[in-house]
């Protein structure tokens, strides 16, 4: 299964983030695919990611014939504030000097000429978007321009902020991914304009994000009754009202049971059900 951008770029329907997986993101991320996952999620910031050990695993893929074009490779530039000491750019250069470091860096790590992804990690303004961003971003549009992000996108991202990006870019992003809560209707303000501006919704801490989702007795049922569980249903809900999730489970057997969420298929009112769980127990607090 796929999604597709306003860009006509298809992206598989379902992404293996490798946020904190450290010294063990080789091993996990070869697992992944040799499980099924044709997406891939990092970043290039070493306090919670290992873009060399993506790379690593992609080389080892390689070596048993999964070939870079199978794959979709999406990574990040984060701001200085967002990383340790460790920074993949000169911290003191100009924003443009440190997304273009990054974005070399990135192709280095992974192996690889070109990135299917090329994402901005957060805004640098906490509300609307400031000259930093628009030099960042400007910088990233560029990279999109050249070919060699095949889109490009933006993560942590508010709704105003969003509608002010799509408005204002010379290039609107292809790709949104925001941690996703149940109890904020499952960010759906931003998804709604995701779903208007021909924009992939990417989804992530579905599972952690939402625990009272995960333990209410409709949605066990709901498990119970097409033989699978509760973070499949989750899933398989995600899918449906048109997000991409991300899954970062560092077990084989729950890497294979999340991809088999594609082939279950919720009904309308489970779908509605699960919708307004978080925000009916938001209110019940």
């Amino acid at each position: 299964m796929t999604i597709t951008a306003y860009n006509q770029v298809s992206v598989p329907s379902f992404m293996y983030g490798t946020a904190w997986k450290k010294d063990a993101t080789a091993r996990l991320v070869q697992q992944a695919v040799e499980s099924g996952f044709k997406a891939i999620d990092t970043a290039n910031q070493l306090i919670h990611y290992s873009e060399e050990g993506v790379g690593h695993a992609l080389q080892e893929l390689s070596k048993k014939g999964v070939q870079r074009e199978s794959l979709f490779l999406q990574t990040k530039f984060t701001s200085v504030n967002g990383q340790d000491h460790r920074t993949p750019y000169d911290a003191s250069a100009n924003l443009t000097t440190q997304v273009n470091q990054s974005f070399d860096s990135s192709l280095k790590h992974l192996h690889t000429d070109y990135l299917d992804s090329y994402v901005l990690h957060g805004p640098y303004s906490r509300s609307g978007l400031g000259a930093e961003d628009w030099e960042v971003w400007t910088a990233i549009e560029a990279h999109y321009t050249s070919g060699k992000a095949k889109m490009i996108g933006i993560s942590n991202v508010s709704a105003y902020q969003l509608v002010e990006l799509c408005a204002k870019a010379k290039t609107k992003p292809m790709m949104v991914q925001n941690r996703c809560y149940a109890t904020m209707g499952w960010d759906q303000e931003v998804r709604e304009i995701c779903r208007a501006q021909g924009i992939i919704y990417q989804g992530f801490s579905l599972l952690t994000a939402n625990p009272q989702v995960m333990a209410d007795p409709a949605v066990r049922a709901m498990a119970k009754k097409l033989g699978t569980g509760a973070a499949q249903i989750v899933f398989r809900f995600a899918i449906q009202v048109g997000m991409l999730p991300l899954t970062g489970t560092t077990k084989e057997k729950h890497m294979k049971e999340d991809l088999a969420a594609e082939n279950i298929h919720l009904s309308p009112d489970e779908i509605q059900q699960i919708e307004t769980i978080g925000v009916t127990s938001r209110q019940l607090r």
